[in-house]
């Protein structure tokens, strides 16, 4: 089992997530009731959505992380799941994204689409057989 699919499977089991379908149709997606949350890409690679005010409050840190990329303009980062220590940021990162739903606001009450996969702005990977 890779760690995706280990986090992917602990996931779906908090409350206010749920199985979606990936607005950008790659892999598999859990989103809440205000909307997708994180796509999962590949055994490796997981796009979050944050809200800018996220990214910016924890930018300083993520330049820090190996482990995260952030694309200038998306609301969304690349999480590259290497260890147990990224899947652990994962979960971090997940509950920082609910509660950037709750303070986020959209006329419609949705969260916006399009990750970073779909910009064609995730990880350079190797071809892998996904989660």
């Amino acid at each position: 089992m890779t760690l995706a699919s280990r986090a992917l499977t602990q996931l779906t089991t908090w409350p206010d997530l749920r199985r979606v379908v990936p607005s950008c149709g790659l892999g598999q997606a859990l989103g809440s009731d205000r909307g997708e949350i994180a796509h999962f890409h590949s055994d490796r690679d997981v796009d979050l959505h944050l809200t800018d005010r996220a990214i910016r409050r924890f930018a300083q840190d993520f330049r820090g992380s190996g482990a995260i990329r952030v694309v200038p303009g998306s609301q969304w980062v690349t999480i590259r799941l290497d260890a147990t220590s990224d899947v652990d940021l994962l979960m971090t990162l997940v509950s920082v994204a609910l509660q950037a739903q709750l303070t986020w606001t959209d006329p419609a009450g949705r969260v916006e689409a399009g990750c970073n996969d779909m910009q064609g702005a995730g990880f350079v990977r190797a071809a892998s057989g996904g989660i």
